[in-house]
């Protein structure tokens, strides 16, 4: 079994003030027989943890953010043998985790394949206070501690870009698992996906990796755009140059058969319904945070039409799974997911890292650790 040295004090990152992140070192924490100990390599910075650094609107500060990290497992408690779904766990191993549920409550206890609608679960990196940061409960910084009772999956297998993908990747799994409820995904089918972020675009691979030929991206951004037909739409809508309503329509005649609304814009949200034509479906994905309302025509938009609609949240633990091949077929098939990872910067840097995604010129921006000073950028100048 390896053995690593573990160092008494380690850096994080914790938000202390709007636009305001500070490099904290602290002491290690001790685990217990039930924790894991895990060394980061790399966290994507996810939408979530910008919302949460330009004004706090969960009330989190002080908080470590970072929920989309992988590392290596450097000191696991002795009851802890084996991940979620049963595949041992050895110090070595690398690691993503999800959710920490609950236990008690009554989708814990009845129904623990929907954890992902635990009422009083957390995920780490948006796990609030002092306590919190101490514990080292988020992924920005060196090491993160996993409690008692926290979902961890051994993604070994996986290389380091692909292992950040994984929780991104597992929204939009299920996302599409939502959609199959209401509406039969065929080769021939017409699937529009709203918004080229890496939601978005991880969304239409899963799409087309399912063997959906005819899928439209829309966006206003051409380089996202672009991005989106190297990993397999078919069609490209920039609704900054053209009547977009009118290009779908051109496409698909009737309207798009599927839409999923990925932006977490609440005026995309209002016209994602122009987009379906009668008889058709809608997920909605784009809001795991209050972004305010939208304004639709109930009339018109839905009863008229008998449009279907169904909503996403997170992610059910057999996502995560699902994820991991979902990336590892993609990668297979040629489809280069790892080009979603633009820009990394180093941990001392994170604040510079969070102002790039506010900015919008890269896709998924990458907090690289352990390492003194990175700007890598990949894609977007």
């Amino acid at each position: 079994m390896a053995e690593y040295q573990i160092p008494e004090k380690a850096r994080i990152a914790v938000l202390t003030g709007e636009k305001k992140i500070e490099i904290y070192e602290l002491p290690v924490p001790e685990i217990n027989d039930d924790e894991v100990l895990v060394k980061v390599e790399q966290t994507g910075i996810c939408g979530t943890d910008v919302h949460e650094y330009k004004g706090d609107p969960f009330g989190y500060i002080p908080i470590q953010l970072g929920h989309e990290g992988t590392g290596t497992i450097v000191k696991l408690g002795k009851n802890v043998t084996a991940d979620y779904y049963g595949k041992p766990l050895a110090v070595g191993d690398k690691v993503v985790t999800g959710l920490k549920p609950c236990g008690i409550c009554d989708t814990c206890r009845n129904d623990p394949e929907h954890i992902h609608l635990c009422e009083g679960g957390e995920i780490f990196g948006l796990i609030p206070g002092e306590e919190a940061y101490k514990n080292f409960n988020g992924w920005f910084g060196e090491y993160i501690k996993i409690n008692a009772g926290g979902v961890i999956f051994n993604v070994s297998d996986m290389d380091m870009d692909l292992r950040t993908l994984i929780e991104p990747a597992a929204v939009v799994v299920h996302a599409v698992e939502q959609a199959k409820q209401i509406f039969n995904f065929k080769h021939g089918s017409y699937v529009l996906v709203q918004g080229c972020g890496p939601i978005g675009l991880l969304l239409l691979t899963v799409v087309r990796i399912i063997g959906v030929r005819n899928i439209i991206a829309v966006d206003g951004d051409e380089k996202r755009l672009d991005m989106a037909k190297k990993l397999g739409a078919a069609y490209t809508v920039n609704f900054m140059k053209e009547d977009a309503q009118a290009k779908v329509k051109e496409i698909t005649v009737k309207g798009a058969e599927m839409a999923f609304q990925c932006t977490g814009s609440p005026k995309a949200a209002s016209t994602i319904w122009k987009y379906v034509r009668r008889g058709g479906s809608m997920c909605e994905l784009g809001f795991f945070v209050d972004n305010g309302p939208t304004t639709y025509n109930p009339h018109q938009d839905i009863c008229n039409k008998e449009i279907k609609v169904i909503g996403s949240w997170t992610y059910q633990a057999k996502d995560w799974i699902q994820a991991c091949e979902m990336l590892k077929e993609a990668q297979k098939n040629g489809l280069p997911v790892e080009e979603l990872l633009t820009h990394k910067y180093a941990l001392a840097d994170i604040n510079e890292a969070m102002e790039m995604n506010i900015s919008l010129q890269g896709l998924k921006i990458v907090v690289k650790v352990n390492i003194l000073t990175l700007r890598s950028h990949r894609f977007i100048a």
